[in-house]
């Protein structure tokens, strides 16, 4: 047996996660966080007819956060594929066992199609796509009114199923800590 194959059976075996991942799975949570905020904030009290040109500051700020959400995901795929997840607790019935794996694979999806329609959005509607202020991503598309018109409410629609998945997905952790009691919540909080 390889070192790879022994290092990925002796992680499959742990009941936590490596460091790495725990930093990722934290760090994207804030960053999904913070950006969720700042786009409901500024879809929902902000106009840029009484607000001008803050309401653009806010957005851009949203953008320079959420796109970083793209690169993090991608390494984070990357490092579950070299690094398997700790094995789910036995008291757990496989149906459920099941819907956990399913829910994991949809938040990975979600997390890449926000950003991905977020970045088609701001293109199609001529705006940049900017990532921490630094750089920009670059345009697949320049302005259009009718991608526009696909992208805007498809972007709006995923980051509120967004929302529910990672409120669903907290909930989870906490029924498996306060009431299970089992080791689900702290594979992602300590180590071996």
């Amino acid at each position: 047996m390889d070192n790879h194959s022994t290092a990925s059976n002796s992680q499959s075996n742990s009941q936590y996660y490596t460091r790495t991942a725990q930093v990722l799975h934290w760090v994207m949570a804030l960053i999904f966080i913070v950006a969720w905020g700042i786009g409901f904030y500024s879809g929902n009290f902000l106009s840029y007819d009484v607000d001008g040109s803050f309401k653009g500051d806010v957005i851009t700020l949203h953008k320079n956060i959420a796109t970083t959400i793209i690169f993090l995901v991608l390494i984070r795929i990357f490092w579950r594929y070299t690094h398997p997840a700790p094995k789910l607790p036995d008291t757990m019935s496989p149906l459920m066992q099941k819907l956990a794996h399913v829910g994991h694979l949809m938040l990975y999806l979600i997390l890449l199609a926000l950003p991905i329609t977020g970045c088609l959005f701001s293109w199609s509607a001529g705006h940049p796509a900017p990532v921490l202020y630094l750089f920009e991503i670059p345009r697949l598309v320049q302005d259009n009114p009718e991608l526009l018109a696909i992208v805007k409410p498809i972007h709006i629609y995923l980051s509120w199923f967004a929302g529910l998945l990672i409120v669903g997905h907290a909930a989870a952790a906490l029924k498996h800590h306060f009431i299970d009691g089992d080791h689900v919540l702290r594979s992602m909080l300590k180590q071996r």
